[in-house]
């Protein structure tokens, strides 16, 4: 299937835990003043790219411990993100989404391709970035508005749970 894309970043370690495989989605309609990717704003603009040959570099790389959906907005292409995320599922991967959408405007939406995005992801970074609350002091996210949500939790629990990065010690 067909993807239009801004980039892909290999062996990213901010879009994320561990080391990731991000992918750079064209096109976003939220134009939120100070985002750090405004040329993925355009959907017009890009390149077209295959998911079999994203899928087929993810394979390639032993070292990802997951992939990255970003943007732009992957929730404007939600049909060839799902195919990344269930490939990436199946490489035994996690796949994190980035969103200028809240959790609830995809659930009350009612879109089941967005909707199967969502629940082919484990962590959703979710609403739109707003500079008035842009911190530097945030870990895989730009402003204090935005949250970190745990996809898997929150299904079962009926209710937002925010993502808490596991320690090992």
């Amino acid at each position: 299937m067909k993807i239009n894309l801004s980039g892909i970043t290999g062996d990213s370690i901010v879009d994320g835990p561990g080391i990731r495989l991000t992918i750079f989605t064209q096109g976003c309609l939220h134009h939120c003043p100070g985002c750090h990717n405004p040329q993925t704003h355009d959907p017009d603009g890009g390149s077209w790219a295959d998911t079999e040959d994203i899928l087929a570099a993810m394979a390639e790389n032993p070292l990802l411990d997951g992939i990255t959906l970003s943007g732009g907005d992957p929730f404007l292409q939600p049909a060839p993100c799902t195919l990344l995320a269930e490939g990436a599922h199946k490489l035994g991967l996690n796949v994190w989404t980035y969103t200028g959408y809240t959790w609830e405007d995809l659930w009350e939406e009612h879109d089941p391709k967005k909707l199967a995005l969502l629940q082919e992801t484990d962590v959703l970074v979710d609403g739109p970035f707003l500079l008035a609350e842009r911190s530097l002091d945030l870990q895989f996210k730009g402003s204090n508005n935005q949250r970190t949500i745990d996809v898997k939790q929150s299904l079962e629990a009926g209710t937002v749970v925010l993502w808490e990065e596991k320690t090992y010690f």
